[in-house]
């Protein structure tokens, strides 16, 4: 007995229209999620960041090659969504250039440098170790700074579950056009001058934003997402690029 079984074709267009999709989004994500190193604008190295001491960064390539940049030799890169830009800075009369995590961008930009460095415990078999030192002053409240190295070809992670001390993170403002970029990092240190110190950077910064300055001057405490939240709202009024973008919409 001869059984004949009957295709309707056009019921199988939602299916194509959905495996489309899918096939796109995965290939956007794949895109995306691909750490990548920007020597300058259109000129940039695809591949997966090993780590960063603030003065040079690592990045496995598609080809297993471990390469090495300086930040003074690059503009920035970007590792699992973040983007760390290269800045200089004045350090005993020398400028010198470090990461910076760019936490909010904008007509006022807020950058943090510090804090978890290092690969995630499941990458096992990376060979490549940053390494931080503390001492170099950079200006603001506190002097403080960065220098060390990373080594490739050292030491694997050994599994070792033992907690480890957690770097503590720096913050920094900048406006482009005002000035230097200044440390606003929150401290328990000398409490009261510190406030005092970080509710006149931002009245600086903000200057031309009467609510906000009105804000900050009725505040008597600053926390970093205090400082984020405020930095986020003054992009949100000044920043001419989005609303020329939303206007055009």
């Amino acid at each position: 007995m001869l059984c004949v079984i009957a295709i309707d074709y056009t019921d199988m267009k939602p299916f194509k229209y959905f495996s489309a999709v899918l096939l796109l989004s995965l290939l956007t994500f794949t895109a995306m999620a691909q750490d990548a190193v920007v020597i300058s604008d259109g000129d940039f190295i695809r591949g997966t960041i090993q780590g960063t001491d603030y003065l040079t960064v690592g990045i496995k390539k598609d080809n297993d090659e471990i390469q090495q940049f300086y930040a003074k030799d690059i503009k920035e890169f970007h590792w699992n969504g973040e983007t760390f830009v290269s800045k200089p800075f004045v350090s005993h009369n020398k400028t010198e250039y470090r990461f910076f995590k760019l936490v909010e961008g904008g007509p006022v930009n807020l950058y943090t440098m510090g804090g978890a460095t290092t690969v995630e415990k499941k990458r096992r078999k990376v060979r490549f170790m940053p390494s931080i030192g503390l001492g170099i002053g950079t200006g603001g409240y506190r002097g403080f700074g960065f220098g060390g190295g990373i080594s490739v070809g050292g030491s694997t992670y050994d599994g070792d579950e033992r907690p480890k001390p957690q770097r503590h993170a720096l913050y920094y403002i900048e406006k482009p056009g005002t000035g230097s970029m200044l440390e606003i990092t929150p401290s328990q240190e000398n409490y009261n001058a510190n406030n005092e110190y970080i509710k006149g950077t931002l009245l600086e910064k903000f200057s031309d934003d009467q609510d906000l300055t009105a804000k900050i001057r009725a505040m008597n405490s600053f926390d970093v997402k205090t400082i984020q939240s405020l930095v986020k709202t003054y992009n949100s009024v000044h920043d001419i690029s989005n609303r020329s973008s939303s206007t055009s919409n």
